[in-house]
């Protein structure tokens, strides 16, 4: 509705079919009549659903990051004198990778380096599904070619420099109204981005670059400068360290402790176990757990995989396979379908 008559340069961006509203979020309104923009969208180059990028049409002030650093600015400013939890969910990095031209200029394909993994996949060790996804990239077939995948690192980059910029504009304004001095601020997502590594591109996968997410944390009296903890944690714990930052209980029987004390000494570092799913009650169903060193990987209809990430952080020597690592396996398993129940 703020877009109008330019909602058609944001649904032709997007990927094929969509709704025009999102990736597509409210698919439910229009899957029966099927994708509403057909014969009215004017069609690109693109050999898959998704492009490999290029510099948006829309104006900077039209991207919906841009809106949301907006709203998010008006709701500091009309309710930032009293307590508030604001949610502000921007889009990008995620693709269309289709950045504001200001930012689209600031990366070249021609300086992007291919991951040390590119194209070293240890192919016949790994689930079925990777493999298909490595051989056979149907969002965007085009990736096979080492040229247009830096063209698409690059303007990945250029999206995470758009959305950087609008994040920036939020914090400025917890700064102008003097907000930031007691505002505790996290920033996170729900999914990282292959980009490449062992030739794999968005998520769906266990591999760091995808399962691991960005956790960044400033509360205000607790944490310092430049200080990063090594010790896994998960999202699931987020409930109980706000409310322990806030100064309220948190209710018993949460899936995840607070991560305050982790936040006060990040040098510190502890025992943890973290788990991970995906498609579940689907014949996809997938499971991760880490643990020390391990990862163990679950696939209900597929190849297991067991990582060790201090002797092997690039996940490229899949150890399930092995007969030195069956009772870590086995053991791993167990506990991974005991969490899921």
């Amino acid at each position: 509705q703020y877009l109008g008559p330019k909602t058609k340069l944001y649904a032709e961006e997007l990927s094929r079919a969509n709704s025009g509203s999102g990736m597509p979020q409210i698919d439910d309104l229009w899957r029966d009549a099927g994708d509403p923009w057909k014969g009215a969208r004017e069609l690109d180059q693109r050999e898959g659903p998704v492009h490999v990028g290029r510099a948006s049409k829309l104006a900077e002030a039209d991207h919906f990051d841009n809106f949301v650093a907006r709203e998010s600015a008006r709701f500091l400013r009309n309710h930032g004198s009293k307590p508030f939890f604001l949610i502000s969910s921007f889009l990008k990095p995620h693709d269309p990778f289709m950045p504001a031209e200001r930012f689209a200029r600031m990366f070249q394909p021609q300086d992007m380096r291919l991951p040390d993994t590119w194209g070293k996949a240890a192919l016949a060790s790994l689930p079925a599904e990777i493999r298909e996804s490595i051989e056979n990239n149907r969002p965007t077939p085009e990736l096979r070619a080492a040229e247009r995948a830096r063209e698409r690192i690059a303007l990945y980059y250029a999206n995470l420099a758009h959305a950087d910029d609008c994040i920036g504009q939020v914090l400025r304004v917890l700064r102008d109204l003097d907000l930031e001095k007691d505002t505790i601020v996290v920033y996170t997502a729900d999914h990282g981005e292959m980009l490449g590594e062992h030739g794999l591109w968005q998520k769906f996968v266990f591999f760091e670059p995808s399962v691991g997410v960005p956790l960044i944390v400033r509360a205000p009296g607790v944490t310092g400068q430049d200080q990063r903890s090594r010790t896994p944690v998960s999202q699931v714990q987020l409930f109980a360290t706000l409310s322990e930052l806030c100064g309220l209980g948190a209710p018993a029987g949460l899936d995840g402790d607070s991560l305050a004390a982790d936040l006060r000494e990040p040098a510190r570092t502890r025992d943890t176990t973290v788990y991970a799913e995906y498609a579940l009650r689907s014949p996809r169903a997938k499971y991760m757990i880490r643990r020390g060193d391990f990862k163990y990987n679950h696939y209900t209809s597929d190849t297991p995989e067991l990582y060790n990430l201090r002797e092997d952080p690039g996940e490229t020597r899949n150890l399930a396979p092995l007969p030195a690592y069956r009772e870590t396996v086995e053991e791993m398993k167990r506990q991974v379908l005991a969490w899921k129940g």
